[in-house]
């Protein structure tokens, strides 16, 4: 075992409710019934930073994350209450990168210079799509329209850096209407594109209903022909669905993919903690119901220990998102092992063009990204594909056209963008 370090530290905060639950949606949120508790879910958020506080005294937090459900259903005075609450209890960055969520049919006019205000520097805009069909068809509740006025006021209020999150291999959709979906978007001037595929997960509606999707083929076009007009365009592919303008990469799911440290705080939320002097990271998991979470004693944060076996496929899930790959001395700081106790995996991964060896490390090649679950499956404990060299056979849905959100999504727990 090698020593194990104290990485980067944020914060990620989960608000629940949505005015209406999209069809494809898998994460913890629920559509909203009555009044939003916002004053009582605003108090129970202010106690969860209070009682997990003490576990990360004296470490700074560097970003801060509002993710959902729609954290722009709470007010701006609600969003600036919880940083208030953030940094009387935590060590808050001076720069600190702070970014809201915001549905475009949620927001209110001029609203987003009130955010701007209560502290937030930076907005992830859920616009999925410019085409008011697939919009309907998605489940969404805005229009193209309400998206270009957002976008309109997050520069008028000074808030340029602004996400937009774009699905492609949308239904009905081809590969000219992805393009239009994506040329309509860059006019609007973000900062950084998550463009990422509509994938069929377990357990919501367009699972038990599948809609009619374009076929794998197509869904690669799209994807190839879409990240040729973001690299024109001057957006940098640095995440598996990610793309920013120089110095717009988004600080926070940058630590979650450099396997760094996290709070977790609000319903569903989860954590990651690194307890350098004991040599064990823990993952801490809250209540996920709303109303669970707003009766919830503090005690009931659940705290699992991360096993050693474990370690290796939680790091690459994060690591092999990124274009950059990852250092040998990057794994052993943050998982306590030492590089050679994923070799075998890693020489696999490499004869089969799925990984590329580097000055110091390693990173994914363009086929990883493209198959990411494939690479992903050869660091799982007990693989069956580490008892032979068979060619690439374990594609998960969308994995053809490098989806960012198939088979493994992350081990954050959060939304991300």
């Amino acid at each position: 075992m090698s020593a194990l370090a104290t990485p980067p530290l944020s914060l990620y905060v989960h608000f629940p409710w949505c005015v209406r639950k999209c069809p494809y949606c898998d994460f913890n949120s629920y559509t909203l019934h009555g009044e939003l508790a916002e004053e009582a879910y605003v108090q129970r958020l202010a106690r969860d930073l209070a009682a997990q506080a003490p576990a990360v005294s004296g470490r700074e937090v560097r970003t801060v994350f509002f993710g959902g459900g729609t954290p722009s259903l709470f007010s701006p005075r609600a969003i600036g209450r919880v940083l208030e609450r953030a940094r009387a209890q935590l060590q808050l960055a001076p720069d600190a990168e702070v970014t809201l969520e915001a549905n475009p049919g949620t927001i209110e006019r001029g609203v987003f210079g009130e955010y701007r205000g209560a502290g937030v520097t930076r907005i992830s805009l859920g616009a999925q799509s410019f085409d008011a069909a697939r919009l309907a068809a998605l489940g969404r509740i805005h229009s193209p329209a309400e998206t270009r006025r957002a976008a309109a006021e997050l520069h008028a209020a000074g808030l340029g850096n602004f996400n937009l999150d774009l699905m492609y291999a949308l239904p009905g959709q081809d590969v000219s209407a992805a393009l239009r979906d994506l040329t309509e978007a860059l006019a609007l001037e973000p900062a950084h594109v998550s463009h990422y595929q509509l994938t069929l997960e377990p357990g919501t509606v367009f699972a038990a209903q599948p809609p009619a999707l374009p076929d794998d083929d197509a869904a690669a076009q799209m994807l190839g022909e879409c990240a040729q007009q973001l690299t024109a365009a001057g957006y940098a592919q640095y995440e598996v669905s990610a793309y920013a303008r120089s110095g717009r990469q988004c600080r926070h799911n940058l630590n979650y993919w450099r396997f760094g440290d996290y709070l977790g705080v609000g319903a569903g939320a989860h954590g990651k903690l690194t307890c350098a002097s004991r040599g064990q990271i823990v993952r801490t998991t809250q209540p996920r119901e709303p109303r669970r979470y707003l009766a919830a004693a503090d005690t009931e944060l659940t705290h699992r220990p991360v096993a050693p076996g474990e370690l290796p496929f939680e790091f690459m899930l994060n690591a092999l998102r990124l274009c950059e790959g990852f250092t040998a001395e990057l794994f052993s700081a943050h998982t306590g092992l030492g590089i050679e106790q994923i070799a075998a995996p890693l020489a696999l991964a490499v004869k089969r063009g799925l990984v590329l060896g580097t000055a110091s490390g390693y990173r994914p090649s363009a086929l990883g990204l493209r198959f990411l679950n494939e690479a992903l499956l050869l660091f799982m404990t007990e693989n069956p594909q580490m008892t032979g060299d068979s060619a690439l056979s374990i594609t998960a849905p969308g994995a053809m056209a490098g989806n960012s959100a198939a088979l493994f999504t992350g081990s954050s727990g959060s939304a991300q963008e």
